[in-house]
This record gives structure tokens, C-alpha cells and sequence, in this order.
């Protein structure tokens, strides 16, 4: 690549920056932009909910067909006193029996909806995000998930989840609207309670209460058990009692990270935290205690935790083939969590709830290593600091000037480049060294053409570098100090939430792939994809063209590892098939910096004289070899037992 093929590069990379900031949308636009979204799914969901309406008339329509002496006047079944197993519910058969009672709490990022069928919630929907159809972003519905502590009476095994609740304020008054706003600085507290019974009616001094408290402005709610009155009603069987909590995950993303997605991380009590497989059905027993456990998808999370801890666990995570045909299904969680209790008398289990995104700067405030689990490189400790103390600091900032991200990304590759500009510089000179002690490599090339010589071949140009004073790992170190950087932006960007639906130039979504094209009827390239995306075609061809331009620069290279050559060709082919369905915020980096790193090399190489560096190789010739003092000590104990070495 000559200089007037280099500057047409450098052009087309400032004509790109210059059209992509011109092409940024105002605040205005995006207003407008993030309106017609909104109609969009209002309307998408006005026709669903008319839809399920319709459906649920032909149903009653058919049922009613059926049916040719019954006449239905009510949606509600509530069974009559006769009805109920008294053996079997107990002291809680009274509360067997109810009406359904929805309640809807919400601050000023949740919306929470409870019912007193169970007294648990049915749904919560973060109000700050949307889903990738624009719809409002709900973590689990009512019908796919299940929340419950079982227990015993006698030898029946029941299910909070089966009976009426009561629901109460704390002071004892019932709740008298349905639909409860909590203000940024405020705070509400209501329980739900499961009385047991007192004749007809319900006895006030024997419970299971929920109890919940929602502040105005959080994602976490506090969620406390109270169990009053109750020694000589459960039966003891264990010093614990099971939470039985499962649910159907729903889709958030238009596609999947095969390494951020959906299953379940726990954490050990005084340990470190651990997860389910994300890419297979996978389960596990929690033998010990455990803090908290939390079903996760790329960038949200619904998290129970202990202010103590739970005895034990049963934790899996699923494919459920028949909820696949449902397009928002993502995947299927369940837990059974051993809560402590001692069936000795009144006990209050103090637990949270978090329904909320997995951003690092939020869930590293509540100090439970909430934070892990966002991938930023845990595994391995310089990747996670690189991301936490450098990048995540600068991306913060730079952010809070409410720039594109497509932008900041821009600017934070910038700045990455200058840091590692000095690394860059001492890799790029130790290259010119090796190209100009080339020809002197030739010769001994040419001196030992058998395989056979290939040990005095090595032994030759291992002389030959130390003489020069040439060291030709000098290039490699400081390549493999940039390794680590290269592999946090590649944990770091995929799972960064603040890409999440953020567009820039054709891309309409940082955190996902970017398509040019789709594939008609289906179609699908295996380890491809079914579309085409253009920042890794950009990311692609860019690393080919410099690897091409380095492998020219390591001359010498080329006859000693041909197989390495081909490798480093077939290596941006094999990231082609990875990077097209991955988020489109890594390869756009990825490929700036190839961009920059061009420029680079063209600025280095203009500063770097050749023949200065040959000229300074050969007045190390004449210098004498010193000895290491690891090879003195050789020819000493060499000495000892006799051996002269010969001077060579």
C-alpha cells in the first residue's frame, strides 16, 4: 500500500465520521422518532388485546354451545362452602375459596402488578425500556410463572399460591384503591395476609403475611415473610420451608448472545457467584447457603435475595418445547429455595426483590455482587479491572454529554489508540529491525536449505540477532499487552445496556447485529446467518488488508511459519461467520481501530529511518557479546568437572 492509497484511506475514514455526524439525529427527532415508536406499539398492542378478546368470546361461545342447561353469568367460579376440602386445607380451607383481586402498584421505574390469589405478584414491567418490538418491556407474565412457599398440615402438602390472601396496610386498614402511585421520595408498605380460620370467618392473630415495600424511585423492593400464630398449625417437618418459584422468561432483544444469555446465577453464602449454562438446559443443587438467586437475560434480571441467607436450593434452567411456539417465550427457570424457619413460634424471614436492568453502575451500588452478572471478564481479573476502572469510567463519561453512542464509540477508540500508541511505536520499530537484518537472513537460508540443517539454521540467526542486538520477541510482548484490551471490548461492548436500542447510520440497534440484507423465504448460510451485516463486512475486510500489510512489514516471517500465514488469513474469515449475528457496537469498534491503527502505522513509519537503524545494527556487531550471568555460571560448573569449553 502505497502513501496515495493510504491518505484515499485516511479520506474515506473522515468523509465516514463527518457523514455519520451529520447524519446523527437531533433531540428533536429522536422525540419524534421515539413517538411514532410509541403509537406504533399502542396500537400493535390495542389490536393484541382486541385479538385475545375475540378469542376469549369464541371460546365462552363454544363452551356455552356445549353446555345445554347451564347459563353463564359471571367469568368467576367461586365454589360454595359445601365445596371445600376442609381435611385437606385445614385451618385455611376459609380462604380456599375467592375472587380474583388485581392490584397495581408503580413508582417511578415499575409497575407492578399483585393479586391476592397467592399474594404475590403477577407481572412487573420496567417503565424506562421498551422490548425490541417497541412494546412495553414486561420480565414474566401472569399465566407462565408461579410464586409460592409450601408447607404442611397434617399430611397435606399446600401451596400459598392456592388461597386468598387478605390485602392490608400496616395498619391494619384494607387497601382502597387498586391502583396505587408511589412518588420519587416516597415510600408505601402492604402486606397480604392468609388468615386462618375462625369458625365462618377469619382469625386476625394466626397469618402468613407478605409483606411488600415499594419505594418511589427503585428497582429493589423489600419482601418479608411474616408467620404469626402458626407453632401448632404447620407441621414441623424440616427447618426450613420450600419457595417454590418458577417462570417462562420472555424476549426482550431481537437476538440472543450465545455468551450473555438467558439462566440463572446464585450466589454462595461468603463465596463467589456462579451460573447455570446459558447456551444448553442445565440444572443444579445448592447443598449450602446461598444469598441470592436471580433469573437473567442479557440485560435484565429478576432477583430474589436473602438479608441472610437460604438453607439450600434446586435451580434449573429449561427449553420447554411446547411454550417454543410462542414467539416472546425465551426460556423456562425454576427454583425451589429453602427458607429458614423453625416452627417454634412467631418468625419474620427478611428477603428483596430486584426487577430491573443489568447495569453495572446500579447493581454495584446494592454491594451483594449483584454486578457479576454482567460478563465484563470476571474469569480472568485484568479484563474485569480493564472494563471497570478504565472503560466503564470513560464511557460513563463521555455519554453524559448525551452524544450518539455511535460517537462516543468513536472517541473512546480514539483514546484507547493514543494510550496505546507507545506500545504500537516500539512494536512497529522492532519490525523495522527484523526487515532490515532480511537480506542477512536470506543468506543463511540459503546456507542451510536441508530440513535437516534446520537446527543449525535457528542456531545461525539466533547468532545473528544477538550480535545486531535485535531481540525478536521485542514485536510480540508488546503485542500481547494489547491482547487483554482487545478481549475486554469484546466482553464489554455486547453486554453494555447503554447501547441497548441505540441507533447510528444503518444500524438500528448497537447491542444487536446490523443487516443490510435478509435472506428471502428463510433462508439461512450455516455458521453464517440469515442476513447481512455491514459493520462486520467493514471489520472484516479491514483486518484482512492489515494483515496483508503486516505480513509484508515481517518479511522474514513468511518463509519461517508459511502455516501461521494462512492462518492469519483464515482467522478474519472465521470472525465474519462469529461477529454477524453478535452487536454491531464490537465490530464498528473493532473496525475503527483497524482504521486508526492504519493511520498509525503510516505516521510511525515516516518518523522511523531505516538506514539510521542498520547503521546503529551494524556498530552493534563490533561490539563484544556479553555473556548473561546465567551462561557464566554454566561455564563455571562446566569448568569444575573438567570440561573447557571452546571460544569461539
Amino acid at each position: 500500500m502505497n502513501r496515495n492509497n493510504i491518505i484515499g484511506v485516511l479520506l474515506i475514514g473522515a468523509i465516514f465520521i463527518a457523514w455519520s455526524i451529520w447524519q446523527t439525529p437531533s433531540k428533536e427527532e429522536l422525540k419524534e422518532q421515539q413517538r411514532i415508536k410509541d403509537s406504533i406499539a399502542a396500537v400493535n398492542l390495542e389490536y393484541s388485546l382486541r385479538q385475545d378478546s375475540i378469542l376469549k368470546a369464541r371460546e365462552a361461545l363454544q363452551s356455552e354451545i356445549k353446555s345445554e342447561d347451564v347459563t353463564i353469568e359471571s367469568t368467576e367460579s367461586v365454589p360454595t362452602g359445601q365445596q371445600i376440602n376442609h381435611e385437606k386445607y385445614g385451618a385455611f380451607s376459609n380462604s380456599a375459596i375467592g375472587e380474583d383481586k388485581i392490584i397495581w402498584i408503580e413508582n417511578e421505574v415499575l409497575k407492578l402488578k399483585f393479586t391476592n390469589k397467592g399474594g404475590r405478584i403477577l407481572s412487573a414491567e420496567l417503565k424506562n425500556y421498551k422490548a425490541y418490538d417497541s412494546l412495553p418491556l414486561i420480565l414474566f407474565n401472569a399465566d407462565t410463572s408461579k410464586f409460592g412457599i409450601s408447607f404442611f398440615i397434617g399430611n397435606h402438602r399446600l401451596n400459598t399460591q392456592d388461597f386468598y390472601f387478605q390485602p392490608v396496610l400496616p395498619e391494619g386498614n384494607a387497601i382502597s384503591s387498586d391502583n396505587i402511585r408511589v412518588k420519587a421520595n416516597e415510600s408505601l408498605t402492604f402486606g397480604m395476609r392468609l388468615y386462618t380460620n375462625e369458625g365462618e370467618s377469619y382469625n386476625t392473630g394466626q397469618y402468613i403475611e407478605f409483606l411488600y415495600t415499594i419505594n418511589g424511585d427503585k428497582y429493589m423492593l423489600d419482601y418479608t415473610v411474616n408467620l404469626v400464630g402458626l407453632k401448632d398449625v404447620l407441621a414441623a417437618n424440616a427447618n426450613y420451608l420450600n419457595l417454590e418459584w418458577t417462570t417462562d422468561l420472555r424476549k426482550q432483544e431481537k437476538s440472543v448472545d450465545r455468551w450473555n444469555g438467558p439462566t440463572i446465577y446464585y450466589k454462595y453464602a461468603n463465596d463467589d457467584v456462579d451460573y447455570l449454562s446459558e447456551t444448553k438446559d442445565d440444572e443444579e443443587i445448592l447443598k449450602s447457603r446461598v444469598n441470592w438467586i436471580s433469573f437473567k437475560q442479557q440485560f435484565f434480571s429478576t432477583t430474589l435475595i436473602a438479608k441472610d441467607h437460604f438453607v439450600n436450593a434446586e435451580i434449573s434452567s429449561f427449553v420447554n418445547p411446547q411454550a417454543e411456539t410462542n414467539p416472546n417465550y425465551l426460556k423456562s427457570m425454576k427454583s425451589v429455595i429453602g427458607i429458614p424457619y423453625t416452627f417454634d413460634g412467631d418468625q419474620s424471614i427478611q428477603m428483596s426483590f430486584y426487577f430491573g436492568p443489568n447495569k453495572f453502575n446500579i447493581l454495584r451500588k446494592y454491594g451483594l455482587d449483584l454486578e457479576k452478572q454482567i460478563p465484563l471478564g470476571w474469569s480472568f481479573f485484568l479484563l474485569a479491572w480493564i472494563n471497570i476502572y478504565a472503560v466503564i469510567p470513560v464511557f460513563n463519561f463521555l455519554g453524559g454529554f448525551g452524544w450518539n453512542y455511535g460517537i462516543i464509540i468513536l472517541i473512546l477508540t480514539i483514546l484507547l489508540k493514543l494510550v496505546l500508541f507507545p506500545i504500537a511505536y516500539k512494536t512497529y520499530k522492532s519490525t523495522a529491525k527484523m526487515r532490515v537484518l532480511k537480506p542477512e537472513i536470506d543468506e543463511i537460508n540459503k546456507k542451510f536449505p536441508k530440513k535437516e540443517d534446520a537446527m543449525k539454521k535457528q542456531q545461525a540467526t539466533m547468532a545473528l540477532y544477538k550480535r545486531a542486538g535485535v531481540n525478536p520477541m521485542a514485536g510480540c510482548v508488546p503485542m500481547l499487552l494489547q491482547m487483554p484490551i482487545l478481549f475486554a471490548m469484546f466482553r464489554f461492548f455486547p453486554s453494555s445496556i447503554e447501547l441497548r436500542q441505540q441507533s447510528f447510520l444503518w444500524a438500528t440497534d448497537l447491542s444487536s447485529y446490523d443487516s443490510i440484507w435478509t435472506f428471502a423465504n428463510g433462508f439461512s448460510i450455516p455458521f453464517y446467518g440469515d442476513h447481512v451485516s455491514l459493520f462486520t463486512l467493514l471489520m472484516t475486510v479491514s483486518t484482512i488488508m492489515y494483515t496483508r500489510i503486516n505480513n509484508q512489514m515481517m518479511a522474514s516471517g513468511s518463509q519461517q511459519m508459511p502455516g501461521m500465514k494462512t492462518m492469519m488469513y483464515m482467522m478474519p474469515v472465521m470472525f465474519l461467520g462469529i461477529f454477524n449475528n453478535y452487536a454491531a457496537g464490537l465490530s464498528y469498534y473493532y473496525f475503527l481501530a483497524n482504521i486508526f491503527t492504519f493511520g498509525q502505522m503510516y505516521l510511525i513509519r515516516k518518523t522511523i529511518d531505516e538506514k539510521k537503524i542498520l547503521k546503529q545494527i551494524e556498530i552493534n556487531k563490533k561490539k563484544p557479546v556479553k555473556k548473561s550471568s546465567f551462561q557464566k555460571r554454566l561455564e563455571e560448573a562446566a569448568k569444575k568437572r573438567g570440561y573447557n569449553p571452546q571460544k569461539k
